[in-house]
């Protein structure tokens, strides 16, 4: 079984991704193309959620594909991809190799948070029942609004940037030196702690997949069944804000609800247009990407990195070859945010045509 419009939402998420990460200059975007600074969340927020949303969709299809019952064989198999993927981003992070200094070498981020969200989650829906799974998703998203309360110094506001549990656990076991600083203090937003939220992330996108398949006969139902689902569960989500706040870098228990519904209602009407209306013109674009999403995603990483890391001096100042791109080709297109978006789609169409040379010749590199 496979669903055009699951590969689709994979890759309408990465190209979102890759225009996201990569704006000709971080002085000037859109704000819709921006994170929320703490609290809140936008349309970017969205973005990474929506992509653990799909492993879980993903992992049920492959996983039923295999037989739940060969539970050896799988848990190898997720094992294997578990640490390829943590491997991978560990090797993202050091590229280009040298200059680097392992000591300060951040260990957490995108893809080792996909890595462990995906082995975690893997082995609750193995080993346990669906229902079993549905009150440990339950207990996690409880139990981690109580972690961060009880963990609290006194006086102090458990879900602050300073103040968190999450920094405090790593910088307890990882040190400041392996934390990301994009905050201006050691605060990893892909952290330890708010990893096991995420994992219910991943449970919420299982769900919706044997869903998908129970259903399989029956679209329509299956696409009123998660619109209606995910309206609860964005619902939820956004009345916990009240006392919960929604906060991406923190992943919170609310953020895990209001974004996994409206991944279930962005899923529903994906599945209603593509696979109900058998709309289908136009999809290519982003089934290139949604054919091979971390290759797309490692690709970009390298892009950029190389790119930053070519340096020369002009006219007295130092460059590389990322902002000469954007100063010399793009800036003087429009100077402000829509120069700078039109740099980010460039890069797009950039990895976009190396992926389609894959598509093209039905190369699918599985990470």
């Amino acid at each position: 079984m496979r669903y055009l419009s699951v590969d689709f939402y994979r890759g309408l998420t990465i190209a979102f991704m890759l225009i996201v990460n990569t704006p000709g200059t971080w002085a000037h975007v859109y704000r819709p193309l921006l994170h929320a600074e703490w609290h809140g969340c936008t349309p970017t927020d969205l973005v990474f959620p929506s992509f653990l949303f799909i492993v879980g969709v993903s992992m049920h299809f492959s996983f039923s594909k295999h037989g739940y019952a060969n539970r050896t064989a799988l848990l190898l198999k997720v094992m294997r991809r578990t640490a390829l993927l943590f491997a991978l981003g560990l090797l993202l992070a050091w590229y280009p190799f040298w200059g680097k200094n392992w000591s300060e070498l951040r260990l957490l981020g995108v893809l080792q948070r996909i890595a462990l969200c995906y082995g975690l989650a893997s082995l609750l829906v193995l080993y346990l029942s669906p229902r079993k799974v549905f009150w440990v998703a339950i207990g996690i998203l409880l139990g981690y609004w109580g972690v961060l309360l009880w963990g609290a110094a006194p006086g102090a506001d458990p879900f602050s940037l300073e103040d968190n549990l999450v920094r405090r656990v790593d910088l307890a076991i990882l040190g400041a030196a392996h934390l990301w600083k994009g905050k201006g203090l050691p605060f990893d937003p892909e952290g330890l702690l708010s990893t096991l939220p995420a994992v219910v992330t991943v449970l919420i996108g299982w769900q919706a997949g044997r869903l998908m398949q129970q259903l399989d006969s029956e679209k329509h139902k299956a696409v009123r069944i998660l619109t209606v689902g995910g309206a609860i569960f964005t619902g939820l989500g956004w009345i916990w804000h009240s006392v919960f706040p929604i906060n991406k870098s923190l992943w919170t228990s609310s953020f895990v609800l209001y974004t996994g519904g409206l991944s279930m209602i962005i899923l529903a009407l994906c599945v209603w247009v593509i696979e109900v209306l058998r709309w289908q013109r136009g999809l290519r674009f982003f089934l290139v990407f949604g054919a091979n999403p971390l290759f797309a995603y490692l690709l970009s990483g390298l892009l950029v990195k190389t790119l930053l890391n070519i340096r020369w001096t002009e006219g007295g100042e130092k460059t590389n070859a990322y902002r000469w791109l954007y100063q010399h080709v793009f800036l003087p297109i429009e100077p402000y945010k829509t120069g700078s978006l039109l740099f980010a789609l460039f890069f797009l169409i950039v990895c976009w045509t190396i992926c389609w040379i894959l598509y093209r010749r039905a190369i699918y590199i599985k990470i």
